[in-house]
Formats: structure tokens, sequence, C-alpha cells
């Protein structure tokens, strides 16, 4: 009876040793389908140095026209004093007559139902560039992430470039006081306007095409996003249109060999693939809906045609 207990417990460590080197060897399958744009309303989302005025007329065209009530929050620039005039010139030289900048450091004041009020009477908001981390302890859990959220929920438009845009993902990527070349820091957590997503901004003209690896490899089912300067993404639904001047990249985790459910592996084991202006994409079927082009952008595909 010992003889045959011992070998039924040799046999259950043999098993748990087999099936913890499998996990190891083959990771278990990731779910990547929790990535969502907003139900209603927009988001335009900018690498950084937005001098295209495309973008400028398309969040604004977005937000109502040039007459729509616009809220600017430059806070993540961290300066002792905000110039108001100079951080909404960005639309009032392109026409916009109804801006107003609202900025606090103090979490206190972005509580406060006087402070909020411009969010309430608002169609859309923007965040300027700067540290993404202070946008979090400014306004992560008060009020005004609140209503920032309404406005979103009743139609509005949220836009923001540079520490603007990686704010909308879930995912706060560089989100560390310590220094903006930290990817994973003291701060990970986004206001989620673009659900399971890590964005990464200045990416080319930076050189930091790799750095969402680090983010993906550590949460895969994450979307990583990566925009390059001029260079946005306007989210409606699911769905996004790439305009602007250079290139977004997607970093997605079912094109990568280590997964054991790819079947659509990136070309010479890559790890993102690149959307340039026109460009049309699900987040939540991880899909390219249309490459402006056809075959000849699409990676997926061998070029058809002559002189191809």
């Amino acid at each position: 009876m010992k003889k045959i207990k011992l070998i039924t417990l040799i046999i259950a460590v043999a098993l748990i040793i087999a099936c913890s080197s499998n996990s190891e060897n083959r990771p278990l399958p990731v779910d990547t389908t929790g990535t969502h744009g907003p139900e209603k309303g927009s988001l335009v989302i900018v690498g950084g140095a937005m001098s295209d005025s495309a973008i400028v007329n398309k969040f604004i065209s977005l937000a109502g026209g040039l007459d729509a009530p616009i809220v600017i929050i430059p806070t993540a620039s961290g300066d002792d004093t905000i110039n108001e005039q100079r951080v909404a010139r960005e639309f009032t030289s392109a026409g916009a007559t109804n801006v107003t900048v609202l900025h606090t450091y103090d979490p206190v004041t972005a509580n406060q139902y006087q402070f909020v009020e411009p969010i309430r009477k608002a169609s859309a908001v923007w965040f300027s560039g700067g540290r993404q981390w202070r946008l979090v302890d400014a306004y992560g859990g008060t009020l005004t992430e609140k209503e920032i959220r309404a406005l979103l929920d009743r139609g509005g438009v949220i836009g923001g470039s540079s520490a603007g845009a990686t704010i909308q993902g879930s995912y706060l990527a560089r989100g560390d006081t310590r220094g903006n070349t930290i990817m994973m820091g003291d701060h990970e957590q986004g206001f989620s306007y673009l659900t399971n997503s890590a964005v990464d901004q200045h990416l080319l003209v930076r050189n930091r095409q790799h750095d969402l690896i680090e983010i993906i490899q550590k949460h895969p089912h994450l979307l990583g996003i990566g925009l390059d300067e001029n260079t946005a993404i306007v989210v409606q639904g699911d769905e996004f249109e790439v305009i602007g001047e250079s290139f977004v990249a997607i970093f997605d985790y079912n094109h990568w060999n280590e997964n054991p459910e790819c079947t659509t592996p990136l070309p010479n084991d890559g790890r993102f693939f690149l959307l340039r202006s026109g460009d049309r994409y699900n987040v939540n079927t991880r899909e390219v809906l249309s490459w402006r082009g056809g075959n000849t952008r699409n990676i997926f595909r061998e070029p058809t045609g002559e002189g191809l």
C-alpha cells in the first residue's frame, strides 16, 4: 500500500514539473480582445510636435466647429506659471473662438465643482504635452477626471499631444517620475479612454520604435500604439484613421512568433508594423481595415502587379 502511494506521489510530482515546464516553454494563450475605443465621442491622439493644420482642424471640427467650447489642460508641462494665451494659441490661431485654459497641480482643487464647471459646458478637452504622470497626480480620481469622462460619454472629443496622447491609454508608458526613459515606472495607470492599450509618442524622431516591446512582453494583452511626431490617430468607436505626416506603429502580440496562437507572424520576426495617413485600423479585432495603396502597402500580403 505504501509503495502504491509512493508511486502515485512520484507521478503527481512529475506531472506538476511537466506542466510547469510546458507553461514556461509554451506560453498560455492571451486574450487581446479587451481593447476598445469610446462608445460615444472621439479621441484625437497625437505623437507630439503638432504642426499639421489638418490635425488641429480635425479636432476643432469634431468639437463642433470654431465656436465650440474647448478646454485646454496644460498641467503636464510642470510650468510654475502657465501663459494661457500661449497655451491657447494652437487653437485660437486656427480660428477657435471659445477656448478656456484649465489648470491646477492640486487634486483638492481639481475635486471642486466650481473648478470643473468649464468642462461641464465644453464639447472638447485637450491635454498639452509634458510629463503624463503630472496629469495623474493632479486629476486622477477627482471630479475633474469624472467630468472629462462624462464629456466623452455625451459625444464630445478628447485630444492630446505627447503626454496628452499617452494619458489616453490604460497603461501609462513612461510614467515614472524619475525620468521619461523608464517605460514601466511608479505611475502605470492612464485615464483609459482607449482601454487595454499603451500609447507612446515621438516615436521615430527620438528613436523610440522598439521601446513599447518591453511593455507588451510584460502585458501581452495590451495593444501598443506608437505615434511619430506631427501624426495622429482619430478614434471613433473601435476604429481609427491615421492623419498627419509620418507613421504609427502597432505592437500586437497576435503577430509575435512566441505567441502560441500566432498565425500571421510579422516578416523578419518583427515586433511592430507601420500605418500612415489614410490607413484605418480596428483596435478590438486587431485588424487593418484599409491600407491606402492596397496590396502595395499591405505587409501581410505579397504585392501584385507589374513594377511593384
